[in-house]
């Protein structure tokens, strides 16, 4: 996947960030993207950490870490995403309650939220987002200001970003400005 080495270096210190908040016994939703499944690399030192994902590429990390309780929902497998989407995934989701779900997204800005190109991956994050206490938005800062087909989510929905420092400062205070605790790598 193509994706997977864009932006490496960026989406790595994104995702160390992003699993440094997670805690031992914590319950997790990942969500299908090339910076949020890296999430699941960093997290070997938690431990009784339960994992809900839609993304096959945590398959891999879940080997490697006996500690990670992963739950894999089922559904329709969309092998350029490595992901399930679909009706089966959406009510595997809604079956759990998360203190943490980790979202990426195609694009994102204040006027139009998070973005993606993919429909059927939007739905599976809105429903993510509604069954966490907090939703952690991990994106590179190339995709701030980029519109995908798709609306997904108000960026006000997000309670936290993780970025790099690519990002602009009238940017970053613009969504610090609605009540998002920005972080930057």
């Amino acid at each position: 996947l193509n994706r997977q080495k864009v932006n490496i270096e960026e989406k790595t210190r994104i995702a160390k960030m992003a699993a440094a908040l997670v805690s031992d016994g914590d319950t997790i939703m990942i969500e299908a993207g090339t910076t949020t499944a890296l999430i699941a690399r960093h997290l070997p030192g938690n431990q009784d950490v339960h994992v809900v994902t839609n993304s096959s590429l945590l398959l891999r990390y879940s080997r490697t870490n006996p500690l990670l309780n992963l739950i894999l929902t089922g559904g329709e497998f969309r092998p350029m995403t490595e992901s399930f989407v679909g009706s089966i995934a959406r009510r595997e989701v809604e079956r759990f309650n998360v203190r943490y779900a980790f979202v990426g997204t195609d694009g994102f800005s204040v006027d139009n939220g998070l973005t993606t190109h993919l429909v059927e991956g939007a739905e599976i994050v809105r429903v993510m987002s509604s069954r966490a206490e907090k939703t952690v938005l991990v994106a590179d800062s190339t995709k701030y200001g980029r519109a995908g087909f798709a609306a997904v989510l108000p960026l006000t929905d997000i309670d936290i970003l993780i970025t790099d420092d690519g990002i602009d400062s009238e940017a970053k205070r613009q969504v610090a400005d609605l009540g998002i605790d920005v972080q930057i790598t």
